[in-house]
């Protein structure tokens, strides 16, 4: 069998290595930086408007997974919300990448995770008194904010920028 015309693209590269870093430091500091409105009951995560970088860079996916396990250990959340805020962040980054041809469709995949997941998270670990369905869609509207707002304006202006440079 011949492979010399069958090589691939490393997909570890420096390059998106460091980038993929990048896109976790500015998730995680984002969050950080806005703690008070990017954790609680009712939270409008600015840094979420990154979740729709997997439309543009495959490499996103495992660096917004990353930056949002580090922003909830460091923003002091319970166990089941770094673990279970976590897997909200990578399930919608797999489906905001897998549906990136139908841009808002993938735009909602985060919108759909976290109020569901998370708002889940909320009610049963911080807000027991606030009905389920309410934390959910508490959650929800905050990530649309992000995801409907300030996501197309930020891919807007990514969109403007060379390939090369994005990794």
């Amino acid at each position: 069998m011949n492979t010399a015309n069958t090589q691939q693209k490393p997909v570890f590269t420096a390059r998106a290595i460091a980038v993929g870093a990048v896109i976790a430091a500015i998730y995680t500091a984002l969050t950080l930086v806005l703690a008070p409105i990017s954790y609680g009951q009712i939270q409008v995560r600015v840094s979420e408007a990154l979740t729709l970088l997997p439309i543009m860079m495959p490499q996103a996916i495992p660096a917004l997974t990353i930056g949002c396990l580090l922003a909830n250990i460091l923003g002091g959340c319970t166990i089941f919300d770094i673990v279970f805020g976590t897997l909200a962040t990578l399930l919608a980054g797999i489906c905001t990448y897998l549906l990136r041809k139908r841009f808002w469709l993938a735009a909602a995949m985060p919108v759909i995770f976290n109020g569901v997941i998370v708002g889940a998270v909320v009610h049963f670990c911080y807000s027991p008194a606030i009905p389920l369905v309410l934390c959910m869609l508490s959650v929800a509207v905050g990530e649309a904010i992000a995801c409907f707002i300030v996501g197309p304006l930020m891919m807007k202006a990514l969109s403007r920028v060379p390939r090369e440079l994005l990794g």
